[in-house]
Formats: structure tokens, sequence, C-alpha cells
């Protein structure tokens, strides 16, 4: 029997969409009856991850419980989380459920390994992200070589994802700025980078620079479609 998806999402909702689309986008199927059936939770009233973490903001695990409760009442299979900095909470929300939630740093550390054997990643994400280790620790598990971006690098990251795309601002006119951050990456040794942030792939794909990337969100997007039995779409 088929499994099913649950996507704990609004942070932030076109973050959530894009996990949604990428689903449907790797998936093999001819036709709408072959494709999975997802339940959708986007709750934007979820606390700000970053502000929990670095600055004792709101604890947005509660908010995100309710959320959890609604996806297993529907009876999903598993749980996929359309925030990479909400995996520093992950620990706390799969002691409260059976259902497993799916590990997007584990995940994409595993794929960086398989794809780009002993090159090195560049980590982009948000302060919370990189401040927490969470892709450190996943990624020296599985001996991938890395580096973080220095200060100015963070802060501009934190521009870009909130200013701009959770803002909703026009990508075209950061062009410049992104392959400026991107360059500097690349002299400090990067070989490619892992948008560490559901907002990144969005940005990525409108501004059109080379890379290469490695984008969490299409990674868990293909562990879900394998994890429910599901065939991959080639290419």
């Amino acid at each position: 029997m088929k499994k099913t998806i649950g996507i704990l999402g609004g942070m932030g909702p076109m973050a959530t969409a894009d996990l949604f689309r990428k689903i449907i986008e790797g998936t093999k199927a001819s036709r709408d009856s072959e494709h999975i059936r997802v339940y959708i939770d986007s709750d934007a009233a979820v606390p700000d991850r970053t502000a929990a973490i670095l600055h004792g903001g709101e604890d947005p695990v509660p908010e995100m419980t309710t959320a959890l409760r609604h996806l297993e009442a529907c009876g999903a299979d598993c749980i996929l989380m359309a925030c990479n900095t909400a995996h520093h909470f992950l620990p706390r929300l799969q002691e409260m459920t059976k259902t497993p939630i799916l590990d997007m740093p584990a995940i994409t550390a595993r794929r960086c390994r398989e794809l780009y054997p002993g090159r090195r990643a560049a980590v982009l994400g948000t302060t919370g992200t990189l401040d927490t280790g969470l892709y450190d620790r996943a990624l020296k598990r599985e001996g991938v070589p890395f580096l973080l971006p220095d200060d100015k690098q963070r802060a501009e990251l934190m521009r870009f994802i909130y200013d701009v795309v959770k803002a909703s601002k026009p990508f075209e006119p950061e062009s410049e700025n992104w392959s400026l951050l991107l360059d500097g990456l690349r002299q400090r040794g990067a070989d490619y980078f892992i948008l560490a942030c559901t907002e990144l792939p969005i940005l990525a794909n409108a501004l059109g620079d080379p890379g290469p990337f490695l984008d969490p969100t299409k990674e868990l997007a293909r562990e879900a479609i394998l994890f429910c039995g599901y065939p991959l779409k080639e290419g």
C-alpha cells in the first residue's frame, strides 16, 4: 500500500509551496491519480525559528505541535518540514509522535557525499541554522568537507532571506549581490553550495548563477517520494 506525506509548513508559505511543487515534479507519473496524497498544514503563525534560537524569542514548538496533530489526524505516514531552521526542534517534535519526521540536513549530507565526493561545500542559510550546527554535524558524520559564511556573508544571506524572498520583493535587482556573495565563497574554497534555507532555492533559480547548487528541499522531496513507495522521475 502506498504511503502519504504530511507537510508541516507555513515556515514560510512560499517555501511550503516550493516543497509541494518539488514532490509533484519529482514523482514519475503519467496522470493525476499516480501522484502521492499530500496533506499540508501551512501555519504561518509559527513564531520565527531564528529569533527563538538566537534571541530567546517565542518557542515555535507549541504551534508546530498543533500542525503536527492535524497531520497525524489526516493519516500522514511521514512528516516533512519546509524549513531548515525548524529542524533544530525536530528531536522535540519526534518525541511527541510515532510518525517519522524526515531529517533534511541528514538527507542532504548523504547526497553531498554521493554527488560531490571530496569536494568542499559552502553552507548557505539563516544565522539560526548556521549557529545551531545542524549542517556541521550532518556533514561531519558523512565525511563531507565544508565551510561556513563569515559574519558579513551571513548578514547578506539574512537580508536575502528576510528582506527579499520572505518580503516578496523583486529578485532581479539582487543578481549582482548574489553573484558577489557566491564569488566570495568560491575564493575561500567552495566548490558547490548547499542552499540550506528553503527560501534560497527560490532565489537561486530566479537569478541563474550556475552554482553548482545542492537544494535540500529537492533532496527532501526525493526522499519522501521513495519513502512513500513511488518512482522518481528521471533527470
